[in-house]
């Protein structure tokens, strides 16, 4: 089988992550998003990934250079203009001649979903396409999509408020669609699957499906959400190891070979040491991801973050809940907390406390 992932997003919440690196190759727990992505499309059968770019796509043909990940064949597709999820679809499928039932996920959606058994519904309700559906605690900021017991789509409710949705069940951005389905989007214009071609095909009375279930699953756009899917990765909500090559030193404590911790030091779970991290005298890591070669100095507290690859924390520096990119310094007694960011060899100057924002360049 083959797979449309759609991967040519800016990822501006994700700034300044995102000025250099495209939001799929950033990492989850060590391993880019894109690369887990392509290990699940493999693992339930695809042969074949059309990856459909828009944003920095020379960065994905230097990542993967030779064509080829996890034995999936990749092939790539850039369009000139956003074209939305549809017009994306039908332009990467077209330059890539797909013309049998194809599959299609999102570059940001980080799932378990058992993908055989949605394609396995699909031919078995003879649908022209079928949705993966999941459920949410709140459905206003997403599109709802009721259904029949059967899973026949009822509708299609944009951002419904919380009180008046009439279910809690969300499009979850994986599809599988009929080479049909391309033909009813027009070519070379911009056109969105979940507002536009999914309600045609439901006024046209045609088969659409969708399945709802309870796998994990979560779209890593936010930096809330990114720094969740780490703390999601090293709990095993995906998986143990949470990251190829990981041991596990203490319960709920995984290293990669070369993590460096100092004897009076304190890591304590879940935590994931990257390879040739070092957390130095008197510091203390705890629920967070340390990227490779990153270093934690005497007496810094790390704590529910994510520190990128070569990402330096000074001693007496504290983070919390933010997210510090790679090759950037944090100086020492500064605090970064709530959310923040600091990007890609940024520095932040010693003392300087950093709240809810984004840092790209140095501080003082």
């Amino acid at each position: 089988m083959r797979a449309v992932v759609l991967v040519g997003g800016e990822g501006t919440r994700l700034r300044p992550l995102t000025n250099t690196v495209p939001k799929p190759l950033l990492p989850i727990a060590g391993q880019p998003f894109l690369e887990r992505q392509l290990t699940w499309l493999a693992r339930h059968g695809v042969t074949e990934a059309v990856l459909s770019l828009g944003y920095l796509p020379d960065a994905f043909r230097e990542h993967f250079g030779d064509d080829e990940f996890q034995g999936i064949r990749l092939r790539y597709v850039v369009e000139d203009e956003p074209l939305g999820t549809a017009g994306g679809i039908r332009f990467a499928a077209e330059q890539a001649g797909i013309d049998e039932r194809f599959v299609v996920c999102n570059g940001d959606v980080l799932t378990t979903l058992d993908l055989g058994a949605l394609v396995r519904f699909h031919a078995e309700h003879d649908a022209i396409a079928t949705i993966h559906l999941t459920r949410v605690d709140d459905p206003s900021a997403f599109g709802v999509v009721p259904t029949r017991d059967d899973g026949a789509v009822i509708a299609f409710v944009e951002k419904p408020p919380r009180d008046a949705a009439p279910t809690d069940w969300i499009n979850a951005g994986t599809y599988v669609l009929e080479p049909s389905v391309l033909e009813r989007i027009p070519r070379d214009l911009t056109v969105s699957i979940e507002r536009e071609t999914f309600p045609k095909l439901l006024d046209e009375k045609l088969r659409l499906y969708a399945l709802g279930t309870d796998d994990y699953w979560l779209d890593i756009g936010t930096p809330d959400k990114y720094l969740q899917a780490h703390r999601d990765a090293i709990t095993g909500r995906v998986g143990l190891p949470p990251v190829a090559g990981a041991e596990e030193i203490t319960p709920g404590v995984w290293a990669q070979p070369g993590a460096d911790v100092a004897p009076d030091a304190t890591v304590r779970a879940p935590a994931l040491l990257g390879a040739r991290s070092v957390v130095e005298s008197g510091a203390r890591v705890e629920r967070a991801t340390l990227g490779g070669d990153s270093v934690v100095g005497h007496d810094a507290v790390v704590r529910d973050a994510v520190l990128l690859d070569r990402a330096h924390i000074e001693p007496r520096a504290r983070i919390d809940s933010s997210i510090v990119g790679i090759g950037a310094i944090v100086g020492p007694g500064a605090e970064i907390a709530d959310c923040s960011i600091v990007g890609p060899g940024a520095r932040v100057g010693a003392g300087v406390c950093v709240a809810s924002a984004r840092v790209d360049h140095s501080t003082s």
